[in-house]
C-alpha cells in the first residue's frame, strides 16, 4: 500500500472517531479528542470555553474551565464547569418540590452574585424561553423555567445548576487572552456534562500544550 493511500485512511479513521465522540452525548471525551483551541480574542464568543492557562493566578480562576454563555456589547457572562461543590440541588431549589429529593450537587459558576442561579440543560428540543448557547444546550435563569425543569425530573448527567458567574466586558476579556490568561475551545457537551469536573482542566490544559507544542516543532522545522 502507497504511503500516500495510508495518510488517506489515517485521516478517514481520525475522522471517524470524531464523529463516533459527538454522538457520545454527554460522556467525557478523551484529552486527544477535543476541539482544536485558539489564542485569538476574536474567536471569542457564547457557546465557546475558557481554558485558564497555567500563570493565571487569581484565585477564582485559577485552573478554571467556563463556558461563556453570552457575549455581546453589554458585556459577557460565562458559568465555570469545575467547581462542583458539596451542597445538593434540594437546599439551593427548595422553594420547588419537584427539587425535594435531589441530591445532585451544585456548581460554583463564579465569583459575582453567587445568590444568582442559572442552570444549564441538554435537550433534544428547545424548552420555551431557554436561552440557546451551543448545539442541544440551553441556559435556565428565570423561575418559572427553574420549575417547569425540574418538574420535568432531567437527569443529573444533562443538567446542572450554578451559584454565581464569571464577568468581564468584551475589552477585558480580549486582553487577558491576548496576554496569555486562556485558551478558547469550541464547546461539546461532553465538556459541559463531564462525569469527572475535577479531571477537566488537566485534561484541556493538556490537549492545549500538546498542540503547542507540535506548533513548535513545525516551526523549528521551517527554519532548519
Amino acid at each position: 500500500m502507497s504511503l500516500r493511500k495510508l495518510c488517506l485512511y489515517a485521516m478517514l479513521a481520525t475522522a471517524l472517531a470524531f464523529v463516533a465522540a459527538g454522538r457520545c452525548g454527554s460522556q467525557a471525551l478523551p484529552a486527544d479528542f477535543l476541539p482544536v483551541q485558539s489564542k485569538n480574542a476574536r474567536s471569542l464568543a457564547a457557546g465557546k470555553v475558557l481554558v485558564a492557562s497555567r500563570n493565571l493566578g487569581d484565585p477564582h480562576f485559577a485552573k478554571s474551565v467556563i463556558l461563556l454563555v453570552r457575549y455581546d456589547a453589554d458585556g459577557v457572562l460565562g458559568l465555570v464547569l469545575n467547581r462542583r461543590t458539596d451542597i445538593p440541588l434540594s437546599r439551593v431549589l427548595d422553594s420547588f418540590k419537584a427539587a425535594k429529593d435531589r441530591s445532585d450537587p451544585v456548581y460554583l459558576g463564579g465569583p459575582l452574585e453567587t445568590a444568582a442561579v442559572f442552570a444549564l440543560l441538554q435537550s433534544t428540543a428547545k424548552p420555551e424561553g431557554a436561552e440557546h448557547i451551543f448545539g442541544g444546550v440551553y441556559l435556565i435563569n428565570s423561575k418559572s423555567l427553574f420549575e417547569q425543569t425540574i418538574s420535568a425530573q432531567p437527569k443529573p448527567d444533562v443538567f446542572h445548576v450554578y451559584m454565581g458567574y464569571a464577568g468581564w466586558t468584551q475589552d477585558q476579556l480580549r486582553q487577558e487572552v491576548e496576554l496569555g490568561a486562556w485558551f478558547i475551545f469550541p464547546a461539546q457537551a461532553g465538556t459541559v456534562f463531564n462525569a469527572d469536573p475535577d479531571a477537566l482542566w488537566p485534561e484541556m490544559i493538556r490537549k492545549t500544550e500538546m498542540q503547542m507544542a507540535r506548533g513548535e516543532r513545525r516551526d523549528a522545522e521551517r527554519q532548519d
